[in-house]
């Protein structure tokens, strides 16, 4: 059982002075040191109140009758691994779900922000998940969202979060901070809102997450550090991480389910032989078929360690760096005395095989084994009831109308692996005063579903591929999670809305009218209480449901959930409209004759 330091302090002294005997003992291993960048052989770790009380090469005097041992047999002891940015929600499960799916591949701490469930139930949504982050056997910590709605009047959420809100979550007990602040226009230009969250939270003494989704490294991101933001994890190249850490601030280089951003940052360290003391690992957001299949922080130590990373590097930037970061160096992040009991056992650093796994002084996974339970909390039917379309969706209501023979629209451009989108656009044929996708172009669809207004947005999407008659829908749509859905055919494509509204929320793959695939997903429309195999298994029949109606992207799926998410460039959907993130403004589907020939004279300057 972990006690806070000042509880535990006097019997850690009696242990580590060999008085006492541990609860714990860890025998024979090479202790990793997250400090000093080196690897020590022949170490033994003592363990009381969940707590590491002595690391040196002979813990046998904090031996007794009652200890556990635990013969290390001479591999390496690494500190547990951190996850410094995540949202639970998008592994489709609640933290209690998710945190049995991470604790066999040694992830042993997580800061979460659960802004996506803030969109939708607001500060109760981001009290249900602080609760049940809890009770769990490993460190989770919440960050305090900060936008929701992530962008105002460019977006309608839920449940709005107000100033006085974030103010208040400063005072829980498991708020480390806050969430990413992606207003980041609002920041820049300071918006009174946005410095009033920021400050409150640094005048608690906490961190603030960062988010600066555009490549202008000019005046406004030098307004946006000024305005307080610690970190930022929207980087994807070299030269946007080190304007990050020359700043100040903390890169967070991530690889999830669909982000692949690591490899072209972390030359940083490799090739410019940058300190990499403010370079932090991070997943962003795995869904649970990369949880269950490839693993998690994990995953992402052994991917920059194929970048070319030193290991030793590799774990500190998923271990020490991250503890540090969040102000948290010396309760985590290391093993040494003081610090949570947190520490993996693995044969080998390059491929880091998760063999044990302990936190806080505990043993809870053993090859691949969770071995302890992860509680859960009662979920209200507030959140089980978030799905609220107003009406039956049509067909009819997936129509875009214009008039003439065609129309030059704005088409939203899918980048595999990538959170940007492009923004494009195409010259459709209209049918009967409805525009028609042809080509690669499908439909796309924005349905509220908080308020039960029956409103529906349509646009036009590039880059799935799909062919034949069929249609995906979800309710995970971020950052507002109202519905999006995708498709070639309007019949379908209120066929799997009106399913999504039957069920709860969650995705649902339909073909010629009828179901391929579908995920529930109760709470919120965003998570579930099953198992994350049971979880995987279902991502998975929608993955393939999705590739047989075409789709050859990589986790095409978490592209279709950022649809609309109006913060990241460059073209998106919400339930105002199509939005420019570029120039975050509201938009006109159809491009009017002035700016259709602005363009054109543009294009011809540009050749000329």
């Amino acid at each position: 059982m972990l006690k806070p330091w000042i509880e535990a302090q006097a019997r850690l002294v009696e242990v580590a002075a060999g008085r006492a005997p541990a609860d714990l003992v860890i025998r024979g291993g090479k202790w990793v040191n997250v400090h000093t960048r080196e690897v020590i052989p022949d170490t033994d770790i003592a363990v009381a109140d969940g707590r590491v009380a002595y690391v040196g090469p002979d813990a046998s005097p904090s031996i007794g009758p009652g200890t556990q041992v635990i013969g290390a047999g001479g591999r390496f002891m690494v500190p547990g691994l951190i996850d410094a940015h995540m949202h639970v929600e998008s592994g489709m499960l609640t933290p209690a779900g998710f945190a049995a799916a991470v604790i066999p591949h040694g992830t042993t701490t997580i800061f979460h922000d659960p802004h996506e469930i803030a969109n939708v139930l607001g500060l109760e949504g981001v009290r249900l998940m602080r609760d049940e982050s809890l009770l769990q056997p490993i460190s989770m910590f919440t960050q305090m969202p900060s936008c929701a709605p992530s962008a105002p009047g460019l977006e309608t959420t839920g449940q709005p979060i107000t100033e006085g809100e974030v103010a208040q979550a400063m005072g829980w007990e498991g708020i480390i901070g806050l969430g990413e602040m992606m207003n980041f226009p609002g920041v820049a230009s300071g918006d009174r809102q946005m410095l009033a969250e920021i400050a409150a939270t640094r005048a608690a003494g906490k961190t603030v997450g960062g988010h600066y989704a555009s490549p202008d490294l000019g005046r406004p991101f030098h307004a946006y550090v000024a305005g307080g933001a610690n970190d930022d994890h929207e980087t994807t190249t070299e030269a946007q991480g080190i304007a990050r850490v020359r700043q100040g601030m903390g890169c967070m280089m991530r690889l999830g389910s669909a982000w692949y951003d690591v490899e072209s940052q972390i030359t940083a360290i490799t090739e410019k032989g940058l300190d990499p003391r403010f370079f932090i690992l991070c997943t962003d957001d795995s869904h649970s078929g990369t949880l269950v299949n490839d693993g998690h922080m994990n995953r992402v130590v052994r991917h920059a360690i194929d970048c070319g990373c030193d290991p030793l590097i590799a774990i500190q930037m998923a271990t020490i760096n991250s503890a540090s970061h969040f102000g948290l160096e010396r309760e985590l992040g290391s093993i040494t005395p003081g610090r949570r009991a947190d520490v993996i056992l693995t044969s080998d650093l390059h491929s880091l095989p998760v063999e044990a796994v302990i936190a806080q002084g505990q043993l809870v996974a053993e090859d691949g084994r969770l071995l302890v339970d992860c509680p859960r909390i009662d979920w209200p039917e507030t959140a089980r009831q978030s799905v609220h379309l107003g009406k039956t969706i049509a067909a009819a209501d997936f129509e875009a109308r214009a008039q003439g023979d065609s129309a030059l629209v704005r088409v939203i451009g899918v980048v595999e692996n990538q959170a940007p989108t492009r923004a494009l656009t195409a010259e459709l044929p209209i049918r009967e005063g409805v525009i028609e996708p042809e080509g690669g172009t499908c439909h796309i669809a924005l349905v509220e579903r908080h308020r039960g207004t029956g409103g529906v947005v349509n646009g036009f999407v590039s880059g799935f591929g799909y062919q034949g008659r069929m249609a995906v829908a979800s309710t995970v749509a971020h950052d507002s999670h109202h519905m999006i859905v995708v498709g070639t055919c309007r019949e379908n494509m209120a066929a799997a809305a009106n399913h999504l509204a039957r069920i709860g929320g969650g995705v649902t793959v339909f073909r010629d009218g009828a179901e391929l695939a579908s995920v529930a997903l109760p709470i919120a429309g965003l998570m579930s209480d099953r198992p994350a195999p049971e979880m995987a298994d279902a991502a998975q029949g929608i993955v393939k449901a999705m590739q047989d109606c075409g789709c050859t992207l990589n986790n095409a799926y978490m592209q279709h959930s950022l649809l609309a998410l109006v913060v990241i460039p460059e073209l998106r959907i919400s339930d105002l409209g199509i939005v420019d993130v570029t120039r975050f403004e509201l938009v006109d589907l159809v491009v009017g004759d002035a700016e259709a020939s602005a363009w054109a004279d543009a294009d011809c300057a540009d050749k000329s």
